[in-house]
């Protein structure tokens, strides 16, 4: 019964998933590294806001930029364009908003111009980054998931 398995010849060991080799791909893309710049800055200005700034706007902006590193690897870790292009979307979703959120702190002045700045740059630098990431896609690798979206 279990000899079955011993004389599967369509298994190769060689292209056995690695799950190490998938995630050190991931973490040293360009894309993931400029996002988890972004994460820090974020935190660092979240960090330094008062405690009724950081209720109303650290939660929103944390979670911006972490689903800015999360979805990437979703997107990443699988190869359907539709997958693909779902996650990219909220990626930019996330990272508009956050880029919106400095010039809401811009207009209570809650930091100098100088650190909101650093994170507009980054978020302007991951935009870049993150337009030639998505021109990679391969638009005929999809699968209709019924939802009508990017087919």
């Amino acid at each position: 019964m279990w000899d079955d398995f011993d004389e599967d010849e369509d298994w190769d060991e060689e292209s056995e998933f690695d799950p190490k080799s998938q995630r050190d791909q991931i973490y040293s893309h360009p894309v993931m590294k400029k996002a988890n710049e972004i994460v820090s800055l974020t935190r660092a200005l979240v960090g330094s806001l008062d405690e009724a700034r950081k209720e109303l706007y650290g939660g929103m902006m944390k979670e911006d930029a972490m689903v800015m590193c999360t979805k990437f690897s979703a997107a990443e870790g699988v190869n359907d364009y539709i997958l693909k292009m779902e996650n990219a979307t909220i990626m930019k979703v996330h990272a508009r908003h956050l880029h919106s959120m400095t010039y809401q702190l811009a207009v209570e002045e809650t930091h100098a111009e100088e650190h909101l700045n650093l994170l507009r740059e980054a978020i302007g630098e991951f935009k870049t980054l993150f337009v030639d990431w998505v021109k990679g896609f391969d638009p005929s690798d999809r699968y209709d998931d019924g939802w009508g979206l990017f087919v």
